[in-house]
């Protein structure tokens, strides 16, 4: 794969990344393109290692060593031809992903790994440039009508496949735009929207898939009168719930309802509606201009509510994770080919150190109590430092004496994760759920427990990665297709 001695002769090389406190000042997308040239060679450091590991810790499958291959040989159309065979949305993946295939790439056992994120985005990219990716409606309608509720990336996904098969597709959308966590979840500056989220949502619609915003199935809309007008219905409504700041007791923590303290969702959401219903200049968004932020919670939401705070122009910013900090390197309980449990540097952190001169992330911190003033809004948090002990893979959290702590904060952030999908869809259809709430249907199956009904992404196995609600939304409509005609040619 590549060239045989690629691997020796290149060192690993990313696109630079604009500068930090200059990105800040706007909303635009902060990566920078690679040469042609560069991506070359980093497509040359693929080898020939005989199991392609990256296939596997890549959720959908990507046949990634031949098209970086193809890319070495700089023959970028039968690049994208390949990428398309397991991957609807490439350039949603190429710019959000964690690269879980990296973390398997057999290079990486003692090398950097090769840059596969970054050629995935080049070969999107490089096609929509050369206008290759055009409407492929399909050319034969079977007749029978599926609708896909909600428009995260497996409900696109389960909708694109669908539509493949020749169905007649209709998404629902409770929002005002389609994307679901593409379009609110995640901010501009990661994935652009009107260049690259609705650029796909249009070629979908010119495809034949009929996209239906602002109607929420199961409260605006019963869910049985909806399936009685479709063959089958795909449930993709997402993992929704947050996670609250719970004290021991199981409640919230005192002081949770006072105002400026917010779930991470309400904050991304408002922000990205406003910045494209104006700018910004409706002022009808959470701001935290001018204001002590403090973010509880790691992982990319919480990034990203460290950026959105960035380019607001806060005062300060910290953000408290629970858990101890992740070592440089592997730990030998994380051996390759898992995914690498370590400490890295995201946009975000990245824009808090150019700007404040340190990293805002503070570590086994223990949210105990919002503290208010006298008009009922946040003024500081009070914590604890605790302390994490374990053996035979059992650990326990004990606080540490004299560790109590007040942080001055007008604004607070909550980035701990979601616990399961609301319940109205389940209560109306009856569904069956798991222990976490989720909506139980069998991986690889994907139905539900009623007739007819699928489910898959996040309602289904519980919030995960972007490319996990492809695969699943993949996975979903190939069962829903051998439902409908009694076999399926999806892959």
């Amino acid at each position: 794969m590549g060239k045989p001695t690629g691997f020796m002769e290149y060192a690993r090389e990313l696109p630079s990344d604009r500068a930090a406190r200059l990105r800040i000042l706007d909303w635009n997308e902060f990566h920078d393109h690679m040469p042609d040239g560069k991506l070359r060679q980093q497509g040359a450091r693929c080898m020939d290692c005989g199991v392609p590991f990256c296939q596997n810790g890549c959720p959908v499958n990507n046949i990634i060593p031949e098209w970086n291959d193809l890319i070495y040989k700089d023959q970028w159309k039968a690049a994208i031809e390949r990428l398309w065979k397991t991957n609807n949305f490439p350039e949603f993946t190429g710019r959000v992903c964690p690269a879980p295939c990296e973390g398997s790439c057999v290079l990486g056992i003692n090398e950097p790994p090769v840059t596969i994120k970054n050629i995935e985005q080049s070969i999107i990219d490089h096609a929509w440039a050369s206008g290759w990716v055009v409407p492929r409606p399909p050319a034969v309608r079977t007749g029978k009508k599926v609708a896909v509720i909600g428009s995260g990336p497996a409900g696109l996904a389960a909708a694109d496949q669908l539509n493949k098969a020749g169905h007649l597709v209709t998404v629902y959308e409770r929002a005002d735009r389609i994307g679901g966590l593409l379009m609110y979840g995640i901010p501009n500056m990661k994935l652009d929207k009107r260049q690259i989220v609705d650029r796909r949502v249009k070629l979908m619609e010119q495809e034949g898939v009929a996209i239906v915003t602002g109607v929420h199935v199961g409260l605006e809309v019963n869910v049985h009168n909806l399936l009685r007008q479709f063959d089958a219905m795909i449930l993709c409504c997402g993992a929704t719930k947050p996670r609250d700041v719970l004290g021991a007791d199981r409640k919230p923590v005192a002081g949770r309802k006072l105002n400026g303290v917010h779930f991470a969702m309400e904050f991304l959401h408002a922000n990205t509606r406003s910045l494209l219903d104006s700018e910004l200049a409706d002022g009808k968004y959470i701001s935290a201009k001018g204001k002590n932020v403090i973010v509880i919670g790691g992982g990319d939401t919480g990034t990203d509510c460290i950026g959105t705070s960035m380019r607001h122009g806060c005062r300060s910013l910290v953000n408290f994770e629970l858990l101890t900090q992740p070592p440089a390197t592997r730990a030998p309980e994380n051996p390759w080919p898992q995914w690498p449990r370590i400490y890295r540097v995201d946009y975000g952190h990245e824009e808090v150190r150019a700007v404040f001169g340190q990293d805002p992330r503070q570590y086994s911190i223990l949210t105990k109590e919002f503290l208010g003033d006298d008009k009922g809004n946040v003024r500081a948090v009070k914590t604890v430092q605790v302390q994490w002990t374990g053996t035979n893979g059992k650990i326990a959290m004990t606080e540490v004496p004299g560790s109590q702590r007040e942080w001055p904060a007008e604004l607070v952030l909550l980035a701990m994760g979601f616990l399961g999908p609301e319940e109205t869809l389940a209560q109306q259809f009856g569904l069956q759920t798991d222990e976490r709430s989720n909506f139980k249907a069998e991986y690889g199956k994907f139905a539900t427990s009623v007739e007819g009904v699928f489910a898959a992404g996040d309602c289904r196995r519980g919030q995960s990665l972007v490319v996990w609600a492809i695969n699943e939304g993949r996975g979903a409509a190939r069962e829903c297709d051998r439902y409908l005609m009694g076999a399926t040619t999806l892959p």
